[in-house]
């Protein structure tokens, strides 16, 4: 069955890992929902600050809500949402109200780039016919809490508030940075604990979906005066954040010079770390992880145009390779660095080779990335951790042991690997031969090597029967056993990735057959529907949301690699180019306003309707989005299929 479609949600990133969130309708569904979320070790440690707030305007004894809550047993009150009349989401979140007295208010709300801070203004656009003051009312929810967690009364949460020049501190316990306040209304203490919210989305994905929280004081607004101003800010104040026509100023011209909304939501993911920068993986939940920053970045930032910030990123990267391997995530102070994925070194490759090829970089970093590369491809050669190595026999890269998924199809249930990868997996033949290709013209030693892998490849991997690509040779480290189950993996063989390892008539083949039983109109399938054990859904708990994450569910980023290889076999021209955006891009940008406003989930279902899941907000979704617009916008080099390989690349 089918759940709810998801409400469309919108965010505000600060660049330094921190975030205010929520939906159109106001309703809060996620633990993650907060007006201010900061990252207190950038771009980690976030803590849910202000979760939310009551709103409400007074015209003598008429009292009517601004704001929605959810409370348990599917109660929803007050019902300010149904007062809304109007909301967009450019270039921030507003949203405006009318009541039946003739009288309409606007609120909106936007973080200012580069501070843990969020600015809201509510403003009268229509006075009540009565001509009676009109009172605003605005009563924050804190929080106080790891982003991941909830709040509960009897935890001992505690707040004591003391004033400051332009509005109020509150200082809370367990931990958690100070919340300053600036705003042109008056304050009043009035602690109250509202028990009892809901987040239904939490619930719909198997989590405790139950919160309290701790009300401390009410600020109060005549909106006769003018707007109303209250700016919350973690840990201090910064002075411009107190002139609030100056702040709304400066962030409308930032935000206008982007070239387009789509470059300005790919903004969202470049944080603040130790001094430089990186890439989160999605918001709300995810942080900045090594195989989504290499997959990403080619979109996120070489496709915009942002090289200054790819060099930052990868240079940064570079200092983590460990006997060939990257860790999937930085290893934060305090933490061990792990090393459990195969693909994520590779994808560096390709990403540093892209920033080399497209910049004239210093010495130093042009140095830095290439040493990096060169360990890459030798420590993969050489053999390293968790079976990964390169075979003499053939030149194929195997890799994997049992009970660890180390590619990025890399869900486990109840201890046990859902989608097996242990062998030689497609994506990561697709992925070895570009780093060797890419090698070889560092050191001429591994040119040879990579024309073993690609006539290894074709030998190995082409299924006679089906007429697609095997998605694992050697499964299980088995010599001559094979998955040919049909998966998207196999794609990126021909598509994706700038040589393509795989060409020819059985290229067509290839291509058909995945548009065939795989392509929606949201990216590809991870498995064919007829196969065995195919989800058509992914929903429920956090176990059948796994048994399913990799078994049929649509992921968008696949997207580019499939138009890739879709025009390397029909041939680059300005006609299939334009084929290719309406049937296969163009569904894409009509989902940029269903979910995570301006921005693509992570995972579709699998069957229609395809309903977007998961993250609302995923950097490779939108990455790949953006470079494959760059690839369909580049001029036309090649007309034909033999020469289409070499324009892409």
């Amino acid at each position: 069955m089918h759940a709810r479609q998801p409400r469309r949600e919108w965010l505000e990133a600060d660049g330094l890992g921190g975030f205010a969130s929520g939906t159109a309708d106001l309703v809060r569904t996620r633990r993650y929902h907060a007006l201010l979320c900061a990252a207190t070790t950038p771009p980690t440690g976030r803590m849910v600050l202000v979760a939310g707030q009551d709103v409400d305007v007074r015209v003598g004894d008429d009292r009517q809500p601004l704001g929605v809550q959810a409370y348990g047993a599917g109660v929803l009150h007050p019902r300010g949402d149904t007062h809304v009349v109007a909301f967009e989401h450019e270039p921030w979140p507003r949203w405006e109200f009318a009541f039946a007295n003739g009288m309409r208010i606007a609120h909106e709300l936007f973080v200012p780039h580069g501070s843990a801070a969020v600015v809201q203004r509510w403003e009268m656009l229509s006075p009540p016919a009565s001509g009676e003051p009109v009172e605003l009312r605005v009563r924050p929810f804190l929080a106080g809490r790891d982003y991941h967690t909830l709040r509960r009364e009897t935890d001992g949460f505690r707040v004591v508030d003391e004033p400051h020049e332009s509005g109020v501190r509150w200082q809370l316990s367990h931990g958690s940075p100070d919340i300053l306040t600036h705003g042109n209304g008056t304050y009043t203490t009035e602690p109250l604990w509202y028990r009892g919210f809901l987040y239904e989305d939490e619930r719909e994905r198997g989590y405790d979906a139950h919160e309290d929280l701790l009300a401390p004081g009410t600020f109060v607004f005549d909106l006769r005066r003018g707007p109303a101003d209250l700016v919350f800010a973690a840990g201090s104040l910064p002075t411009d954040l107190r002139d609030v026509d100056f702040c709304r100023a400066r962030e409308r011209a930032r935000r206008a010079a982007f070239a387009s909304p789509l470059h300005r939501a790919a903004d969202a993911y470049v944080v603040a770390r130790d001094g430089g920068r990186s890439l989160i993986a999605g918001y709300p939940w995810f942080t900045d992880w090594g195989r989504d920053t290499f997959l990403s970045i080619r979109g996120l930032c070489l496709a915009t145009g942002r090289l200054d910030v790819a060099r930052d990123v990868l240079c940064e990267w570079a200092r983590h390779v460990s006997g060939g391997m990257l860790p999937n995530r930085f290893p934060d102070q305090g933490d061990v660095a792990e090393y459990h994925t195969a693909d994520a070194a590779l994808w560096f490759v390709v990403a540093a080779d892209e920033l080399l090829r497209r910049t004239d970089p210093s010495a130093r970093d042009r140095a830095i990335l290439e040493n990096a590369i060169r360990s890459i491809v030798d420590g993969y050669a050489a053999g390293t951790r968790h079976g990964i190595a390169m075979d003499r026999a053939d030149g194929l890269l195997r890799a994997g042991e049992r009970g660890l998924q180390i590619t990025w199809m890399d869900a486990v249930v109840d201890g046990k690997v859902v989608t097996p990868r242990i062998g030689k997996p497609v994506e990561l033949q697709a992925l070895w031969f570009n780093a060797l290709t890419i090698a070889g013209r560092l050191e001429a030693r591994w040119r040879e090597v990579a024309q073993r892998v690609r006539r290894s490849f074709e030998e190995r991997f082409w299924d006679h029967e089906h007429r697609w690509l095997c998605d694992v040779v050697d499964a299980e480290h088995v010599p001559g056993a094979i998955d040919s189950r049909l998966r998207c993996n196999q794609i990126l063989a021909i598509g994706g990735l700038p040589h393509a390892l795989f060409d020819g008539p059985r290229a067509i083949e290839v291509v058909a057959a995945v548009e065939r039983e795989l392509l929606t109109p949201f990216g590809l399938r991870t498995l064919a529907h007829r196969e065995t054990g195919y989800a058509p859904v992914c929903s429920g708990d956090v176990r059948q949301r796994d048994l399913a994450y990799h078994n049929g569910t649509v992921w968008p980023w696949l997207i580019g690699p499939f138009v890739e290889a879709w025009l390397r076999v029909h041939g680059d021209t300005a006609a299939n180019r334009a084929t290719a955006r309406a049937r296969f891009v163009r569904p894409l940008f009509r989902h940029l306003d269903a979910a995570g406003l301006g921005h693509v989930s992570e995972i579709f279902d699998g069957d229609a309707p395809h309903t977007p899941r998961g993250c609302p907000f995923q950097a490779w979704s939108l990455g790949e989005l953006l470079r494959i617009e760059a690839v369909l916008s580049a001029p036309t080099h090649a007309s034909t299929k033999e020469d289409l390989s070499h324009a892409i690349a």
